[in-house]
């Protein structure tokens, strides 16, 4: 009866929705993902490890925030720029051995410009040296479950050492996203020019900050391009109170890649529904109690369950209570006692929802263990007299 009805509930909530279309993408490796309702909706080579060029500045960018966050550095710390940092080549902001640039200063030539030359100068002013940094990048994303990444170097300069996943880049962004807030907008700002010296190469190369979608806005988060590893771009977009990530990469040109992020982002708020199938106290289910005061407890989310739902998927959806029973009294309200796991067609994994004990439980009384005893021998006899 109670995997019936949240069916039924699911089913009624997705009348009215219409059919989703299969994305096939041009990307050579892709992921996409739901932060709101954690939810994979697209898995495409994701945990091959390739070239990732200078979407691995994030990881740079990761540490340099740690640094932030643990006080060993401030947004007004300057760094030395060395002749190897000046010397970069490819994007840069364009500084010099005569330079200080504060930190504040290199998360916007990193981020916004891009900048090779910041990549090395954060690394050797918190390291020592870029070899050093490169080896705690690799002992952070292992850290943070990147196992398909390794670093060589701080900005995703050619190396056969360097490669991450587009699952890993994706692991990484949402990283960012939830655990720094504070610098997060950083990663939307569209202009950046140090000191006025290049203002050819000052514009945020993230072709997602450019568009203006009447439901939807992109802020974040970073684009990569060597000739190894074509084009790529981590990209994070938000409509109403869903947010996606999404990493591609392998495109044949800039205006691909821009056209590909799009295409994924109108598909990923399009063609799923979020929907709410049962709403935080909702009894789904009765776990029986041992030597309760009450025989059983009901089961209820402890929040509202939202899901988010391929809108071709009206039929076939499961949902089933998972608890080890019967639970043994006193139980508290609140209690986790088991899951509620639902499958839905089209979607990889099936989401699972903790479900907690609707009310208190406490121990049973003399007459409830007595009774008790007397059910379990009534039992064992009649199980002895079946037998003989």
């Amino acid at each position: 009866m109670f995997a019936n009805r949240l069916l039924a509930l699911l089913c009624l909530a997705l009348i009215a929705a219409a059919p989703a279309r299969a994305f096939e993408t041009r990307a050579s490796s892709a992921w996409v993902y739901d932060m709101t309702t954690k939810t994979v909706l697209l898995e495409k080579n994701a945990d091959v490890p390739l070239p990732p060029a200078s979407m691995s500045k994030l990881m740079t960018l990761d540490l340099l925030f740690e640094a932030l966050r643990d006080n060993r550095v401030t947004l007004d710390t300057t760094f030395p720029v060395s002749t190897k940092a000046k010397s970069m080549g490819g994007s840069t902001m364009f500084l010099n051995e005569m330079d200080r640039p504060s930190v504040r200063e290199l998360m916007q030539g990193i981020a916004i410009n891009s900048g090779n030359d910041a990549c090395v100068a954060v690394a050797e002013g918190l390291a020592g040296s870029e070899e050093a940094f490169a080896k705690l990048m690799t002992e952070r994303a292992r850290q943070l479950g990147m196992n398909d990444s390794s670093f060589a170097n701080a900005s995703g300069w050619p190396h056969p050492e360097q490669r991450m996943s587009m699952h890993d880049l994706g692991i990484l962004a949402v990283h960012l996203i939830t655990t720094f807030p504070e610098y997060y907008p950083l990663f939307s700002e569209t202009q950046y020019n140090y000191k006025d010296r290049a203002p050819a190469n000052s514009h945020n190369r993230n072709p997602l900050l450019k568009i203006a979608a009447a439901d939807w806005h992109a802020d974040g988060l970073k684009t990569g391009h060597t000739e190894e590893a074509g084009f790529g771009l981590v990209g994070s977009a938000v409509m109403g109170d869903r947010r996606v990530v999404f990493v591609i990469s392998g495109m044949n040109s800039d205006t691909e890649r821009a056209q590909e992020a799009e295409s994924i982002a109108n598909w990923a708020f399009r063609q799923f529904v979020l929907k709410t199938v049962a709403p935080k106290g909702t009894r789904l289910a009765q776990a029986p109690v041992w030597l309760g005061a009450e025989g059983s407890v009901g089961l209820v989310p402890a929040e509202d369950v939202k899901l988010l739902i391929p809108a071709s998927a009206q039929n076939g959806i499961k949902a089933e209570a998972v608890f080890t029973g019967p639970v043994s009294a006193p139980v508290k309200a609140g209690d986790k006692l088991g899951d509620l796991v639902i499958t839905i067609p089209g979607v990889d994994e099936p989401t699972k929802v903790p479900l907690v004990a609707e009310a208190d439980v406490p121990a049973g009384g003399f007459l409830v263990r007595v009774k008790t005893a007397l059910g379990r021998l009534t039992s064992r006899a009649a199980q002895m007299a079946t037998n003989s």
